[in-house]
Parts: C-alpha cells; structure tokens; sequence
C-alpha cells in the first residue's frame, strides 16, 4: 500500500470543534472515517448530525487517556490518524491546581501519544500510514493565561517532529496543524475553567471573574479546510498554521525570548495581560 491510497481515518475528539468538522468533510470526500468521541453520550449525537448531513461515519467511543478504549483502537486498521482531542486549562501557572495540570497533560499528551505507539507501529509495518498532530499556534508561542495549555503543545510539537524523523523509513508521514485564536468556544472556555476548581480562591494571584481571552478570534473555517487537507495527504507540509495572516507573527514571537532581559517590564503590567482585561468574550476578528 502506498500513502496515496489510505482510506480509513481515526479522528479523535470528533464530538466538537476541528475534529467534528474535518470528519464530515473526510466522509464526503470518500474515506472510511471512524469519528471517536470522548463519552458514550456523545455517540448518539455524532451519529445523528452524520445522518443530517448525507454523510456515512463509524462513530466510536474513545477516551484518549483511557486504557481499555486505547486498546480496542488497535483493532480498527488505522491508516491516517489525526490526533485532535485536547482540552485547555486556562489560568496563571501559578494559580492552576496540581490536578487539573496533570490532567491538561494526560489528555493532551500523554494519552494521545500513547494511542499513537500502537497505531504507528501498525503503519510501520505496512509501510504506509499518516500521522496528523493538532497542535495549537500556543505551541510555537505563548500567552499569558495560557501558559499550562501551551507547555501541552509544545511538548506535541517536539513529540510530532520526533516521530517524524523516527517514522520516515518506516514510510510513515507525520504533520501538525497549528490553529490560532478561532471563534469555536473552545478559547473561552479555557477562561472559565477556573470556576471549577478545587482550591482556596483567596489564595489566588489573579481574579479571573475579571478576565477573558485577549486577542480577537477568526472564523474556523480555514482550518476545517486545512486540517481536511493534510489529513487526506493533499497538503504535504510538516507545519501547517492557521491563519497564515499569524505566520509572521508567530516567527516574530518565537525570537522574543532570545531579546528578552530579565529585568524587562519590573513592576508593570505585561501589555498581553491588560488584553485580558480589556477584552470580551467571543470577540470576533472584524474587517
């Protein structure tokens, strides 16, 4: 089998977001699309938006940092894996509790990545497979009260440009898509997580009734396109950012801390945590 002719697609975290769209888009395009969710409620759902939209999709339940449901995953003949399931603990990483980092991290890497070492070995030994990582732009930069969910992206981008070197002889292709700030929900829900947590508020650095996501977010649908595209191998870029208006930007951001002094900014307020304040929710990019 050559990389041209994979068909079956897993996608995980399918119930929402990127990973819900790409997999409809996948399935009108003709591959084999297993769309996983993250809980049994979730399965009915998917099952009957599928059947709204004309579209044909094996729909399965599979929690990523759950053992049991990694395992049954191995008997599905994967042959383009996109690993989309992630979740986003907002919070001063002084703030955040121990549990809800381990779990950022356990759902974000660890469990993904621990699905991937079954599959791509499978891919290995047919010599033939695609492996895509939905990373975050906050895996090339970061952002105040994003600090813990951005650590989780990057440690997927050095995992992700690992395994590619790893898995080239294996004939085994690995990208990453990288979305930016896109109006999903999923940015400002990261700025409600707080209100979940199990420790002393008092104890807090910040209050973060008082604060929302800081940057203006884009319409998703460049990367529903893009995510699409690299998954069905008709992109064939390692890195893949959305919008490539950031691209830039992002370059720019990444040479900061080679610039930066440790005495910048003493007693001020970072100009990227006034956003944060000065910010609405589900504010959209105008123009």
């Amino acid at each position: 089998m050559s990389n041209a002719q994979l068909r079956k697609v897993l996608i995980t975290g399918a119930g929402t977001g990127f990973g819900y769209e790409a997999a409809m888009r996948l399935a009108e395009k003709g591959f084999d699309v297993i769309a996983a969710v993250e809980i049994w409620a979730q399965v009915q759902t998917l099952k009957w938006r599928a059947a709204e939209r004309g579209v044909k999709l094996r729909v399965e339940k599979l929690d990523v940092t759950d053992a049991g449901d990694r395992r049954k995953a191995l008997n599905w003949g994967v042959e383009i894996l996109v690993n989309n399931a992630g979740v986003g603990e907002g919070g001063s990483t002084v703030d955040i509790p121990e549990s809800n980092i381990r779990n950022q991290f356990e759902v974000n890497v660890t469990g993904p990545l621990v699905l991937t070492q079954g599959i791509a070995k499978q891919m290995a030994e047919r010599h033939a497979g695609r492996i895509v990582w939905v990373s975050s732009r906050e895996g090339l930069n970061v952002n105040p009260f994003t600090g813990i969910y951005a650590a989780s992206k990057h440690a997927v981008e050095a995992i992700a440009e690992t395994m590619a070197y790893e898995l080239q002889e294996h004939g085994v292709e690995v990208a990453t898509v990288n979305p930016g700030p896109f109006l999903t929900g999923f940015n400002d829900r990261m700025f409600q997580t707080w209100e979940s947590w199990a420790d002393d508020a008092s104890e807090r650095l910040f209050d973060y009734s008082e604060l929302a996501f800081p940057r203006a977010q884009f319409d998703p649908e460049a990367v529903y396109a893009t995510l699409t595209a690299v998954a069905a191998g008709e992109v064939d870029s390692f890195r893949n950012l959305e919008p490539k208006s950031m691209i830039e930007e992002t370059k720019r951001l990444q040479e900061v801390p080679w610039l930066r002094k440790v005495t910048d900014g003493l007693g001020t307020r970072h100009q990227a945590i006034q956003n944060s304040y000065d910010m609405e929710p589900e504010t959209p990019v105008s123009g």
